[in-house]
């Protein structure tokens, strides 16, 4: 780049049969693409065709290895920065403004652009989840994706942050065994598997209710050195279902205290252990791993987001506890305070249902 010129930006994508969502998406970035560049990996259905209508379309056959098919996308493009989606993503209106704005502060100094990737929603649409992903790649830096599921590319350069989020929706449809079968089959070649590779496929035979499988994954990845923190700390998380499922409940609890070794608490680990504690009729022990939920959201950021066991799980949580405890003006008061985050939750519906039959109607002044 030189000048006060623009920064250009090439979309490349990877798709395969998305005629369902795939103008959705590609509509919602309308002005902020000065090329769209899409590779099919074999979609049998009107994807190409409709692919065609925004930009050009490669053909590129299927491996097995989503990295290698976004490597062959990310070859395509021409532009100073490298964008990529999936097709069941899409940008708000408030998130395209956003990002166009970001677009027009590009000046080549960074290298990376990471911005929020919201993958879970409450009744009104909200982001109840998200990560952090590399969205926006300065194209003469030939960045490469890595891993054939589960893919990503490791930042590096000038890093810089935005929040311009990129919304997932995915249409409703069973979980698809392909990502397990990539690992198995991997692993049937005699390949090992990277850490964050590992850390995958356990979560793949967890996904699959293959508990004790998915309990010798989690462990073997969480002896390898270089797995990422957070990562670690999920498969704790992962590891404690696993074992729940298996009926092991008190390593369940174990396994989720394992992970304070790693950084500090996180809400979803203590939300995680008071359910564990009240299922066991130990509810003032629940209580102190819900209200530390709510005092480790303000910790510092990290890599995965889960707004719901920062305010709201907790807050039901309280409110179930409170009224085992037999305090019930609590334990609505609690209710309350889960209807701040989430007014619209069948669950504070149910629960006020159930506190109104007790003549508990009115809000306390303090929730």
């Amino acid at each position: 780049m030189g000048g006060d010129a623009m920064a250009t930006v090439s979309l490349c994508m990877i798709v395969r049969n998305e005629e369902k969502v795939l103008t959705r998406c590609l509509d919602s970035v309308r002005g902020i693409a000065d090329e769209i560049c899409i590779t099919d990996t074999g979609s049998t259905d009107k994807t190409r065709e409709i692919a065609q209508k925004y930009g050009t379309v490669q053909v590129f056959p299927w491996c097995d290895d989503f990295s290698a098919a976004r490597n062959f996308s990310f070859a395509q493009a021409r532009m100073d920065y490298t964008l990529w989606l999936d097709a069941d993503d899409v940008l708000l209106p408030s998130d395209r403004q956003k990002l166009l704005a970001l677009k027009a502060e590009l000046d080549g100094t960074a290298d990376v652009v990471m911005l929020p990737y919201h993958t879970g929603f409450d009744e009104q649409g909200r982001p109840t989840f998200f990560c952090y992903r590399e969205r926006l790649l300065k194209t003469s830096a030939h960045f490469r994706w890595q891993g054939a599921v589960h893919e990503c590319i490791a930042p590096r350069g000038n890093i810089r942050y935005g929040d311009a989020a990129v919304t997932h929706r995915k249409p409703p449809c069973a979980y698809s065994d392909r990502n397990l079968k990539i690992y198995e089959n991997l692993l049937a070649k005699g390949e090992k598997l990277d850490a964050r590779g590992s850390y995958y496929y356990a979560r793949e035979l967890l996904a699959h209710k293959r508990y004790a499988q998915a309990v010798e994954a989690f462990e073997a990845f969480l002896a390898m050195p270089d797995g990422w923190t957070e990562n670690k700390i999920d498969a704790c998380l992962g590891l404690s279902q696993a074992l729940t499922a298996l009926g092991e409940r008190e390593q369940a609890k174990r396994e989720l205290t394992r992970s304070f070794a790693l950084e500090v608490p996180r809400s979803a680990v203590c939300c995680a252990l008071a359910a564990l504690e009240y299922a066991d009729n130990r509810a003032r022990q629940a209580v102190f791993w819900y209200e530390t939920a709510i005092r480790a959201a303000s910790t510092a950021p990290h890599g995965f987001i889960d707004v719901n066991a920062c305010a709201y799980a907790p807050a039901l949580g309280l409110c179930a506890c409170g009224d085992k405890l037999g305090d019930p003006k609590q334990a609505y008061a609690w209710n309350e305070r889960a209807a701040l985050v989430r007014p619209q939750s069948a669950a504070v519906a149910h629960n006020r249902r159930y506190f109104a039959a007790q003549g508990l109607t009115a809000k306390p002044p303090s929730a």
